[in-house]
């Protein structure tokens, strides 16, 4: 990893961290990640597509890891994401990109595409199809009542169910309760982090090491921005 330079680029009055590799490379490709996620996610493919010839970018969305946090994060939408891409793209000099999303990463991969379409060479998206943002984008009532989406919505929930808990653990059970072969749904009176199992062992491909870089960096970031967006 230490061909990743890493730098802050100052974007609407935010400093927003930015991890590169091959600055040089003709066509860039900028990686979005999604929840819990940070810039990290995306380390092994920005080093395959360094090799492959390409500028690789990896960011860490406002709010997140080692950027910084917007003043009101409770006003904040997809579109100042959106936004925080283009000026990423200008800051850097980069007139197009490939837009490489994950999670709710997917959501800005899309609307920079349908927004900003001279910008975008391709679209590449992990995990979440497109959809128009805005209260009609997830149908609540066609989902249980303990999905974890509609607890994630209601503010404050999350907040206490997190707060019972160190960051670490937080990461830890949430990437456990998301690798398995269900989606977790808590019953009546449960919140989602009851339903981590201890005995539970990480999944191969997310070692103590990988969880330790996240849980430093939400440690800094803390979730007050991640639960605002994507989930509310």
């Amino acid at each position: 990893m230490e061909k990743i330079q890493h730098s802050h680029v100052e974007v609407r009055g935010l400093k927003l961290h930015v991890a590169q590799i091959n600055v040089s490379g003709k066509k860039a490709v900028m990686f979005l990640h999604g929840f819990p996620e940070i810039w990290y996610t995306w380390r092994h493919q920005m080093i395959a597509a360094a090799n492959a010839g390409y500028r690789a970018i990896s960011i860490d969305f406002r709010g997140y890891g080692l950027s910084e946090q917007p003043a009101e994060p409770e006003n904040a939408t997809f579109k100042d994401l959106v936004d925080d891409v283009i000026g990423l793209l200008d800051s850097l000099g980069i007139n197009k990109a490939f837009i490489v999303g994950k999670d709710f990463g997917s959501m800005p991969s899309y609307l920079v595409a349908a927004v900003h379409p001279e910008r975008v060479i391709g679209v590449i998206t992990l995990g979440v199809p497109f959809l128009i943002p805005g209260p009609s984008a997830i149908q609540n009532h066609l989902l249980p009542e303990g999905f974890y989406v509609t607890r994630w919505q209601d503010p404050g929930r999350a907040e206490a169910d997190f707060g019972r808990f160190d960051v670490k653990t937080v990461i830890r059970n949430i990437y456990l309760l998301f690798s398995g072969s269900e989606v977790p749904i808590a019953s009546e009176g449960q919140e989602i982090m009851d339903l981590y199992d201890p005995s539970t062992p990480l999944p191969p491909w997310f070692s103590e090491e990988v969880l330790s870089v996240y849980a430093s960096l939400y440690e800094k970031s803390g979730f007050r921005f991640a639960l605002r967006v994507p989930n509310r």
